[in-house]
């Protein structure tokens, strides 16, 4: 996570399901429990994304939910449809 703004964060590593990833937003430390296997350079949400809501990354939409994303659960193409290039 590198933006306070941000409801993403991007594994920099290979994480698997079940791992719990520390993070600090708005200065506390916030754990969540990856509920998919998240591949290096992949997000994974940090809160729970509602459907046709923006996907945050560093600060700035980079695409809209297709459906509700779980905290902890791997955003990619299987629930993000991306709005760059788009209009």
């Amino acid at each position: 996570m590198l933006n306070q703004k941000d409801n993403v964060a991007t594994a920099i590593v290979a994480l698997e399901a079940g791992t719990t990833v520390v993070f600090v937003k708005e200065g506390y430390a916030e754990k969540v429990k990856l509920v998919s296997d998240i591949p290096m350079g992949h997000k994974f949400a940090i809160v729970n994304i509602e459907k046709g809501c923006a996907v945050i990354k560093y600060g700035e939409p980079i695409g809209e939910s297709t459906r509700q994303i779980g905290r902890g659960e791997h955003v990619h193409v299987q629930n993000l449809v991306s709005k760059r290039g788009n209009g």
